[in-house]
């Protein structure tokens, strides 16, 4: 059962990004469908077994909501990264104070800690060292505010966690 709603969830994202049904002509494209349920069968495939390690207890589509609904907080936070970047590097005294903080995360599972140090590395200026088993991350960042791990937290982790923790806990 899970399988199946990978599946469905892997190809109803593939049709939202490829959106194969063109309005003006009223055609749809069908190699686009079919190879969109190719890759979702692989990758549900390929990727099953990833998601059936840990069992959630909610409900399974409350899940895939909040999992939508980090896509928009994602890539907010990206383009504040972007321009905070962007100002370091056209600033003519380049104020930066690279450095390795730790933070500790709440997330228990390895999926959901993998999917906090992707969403680290992905917004520029930050980049995930290192994983511990026991939720601590360390985090290389272009510019360091904070050295303490709690505040340091608050700041890298705290906006992603929110919603990550509804998603894979």
């Amino acid at each position: 059962m899970r399988k199946l709603a990978l599946f469905i969830f892997s190809f109803i994202i593939w049709y939202l990004l490829t959106w194969p049904f063109d309005f003006t002509t009223r055609t749809l494209d069908w190699q686009m469908l079919i190879a969109g349920c190719i890759v979702s069968l692989l990758a549900t495939i390929i990727l099953g077994e990833v998601f059936r390690k840990h069992k959630h207890k909610r409900f399974v589509l409350l899940r895939y909501f909040w999992a939508l609904a980090y896509i928009p907080v994602l890539f907010y936070y990206m383009l504040l990264a972007n321009f905070d970047v962007l100002y370091r590097v056209v600033h003519p005294a380049m104020p930066i104070n690279p450095g390795i903080v730790k933070v500790k995360t709440k997330l228990t599972t390895d999926t959901g800690k993998t999917a906090l140090a992707n969403s680290i590395t992905l917004t520029p200026g930050t980049l995930t060292v290192d994983i511990n088993s026991d939720g601590v991350i360390y985090v290389h960042c272009i510019n360091i505010k904070e050295t303490k791990t709690v505040e340091a937290t608050q700041e890298i982790v705290g906006r992603f966690e929110k919603i990550l923790v509804k998603i894979f806990e």
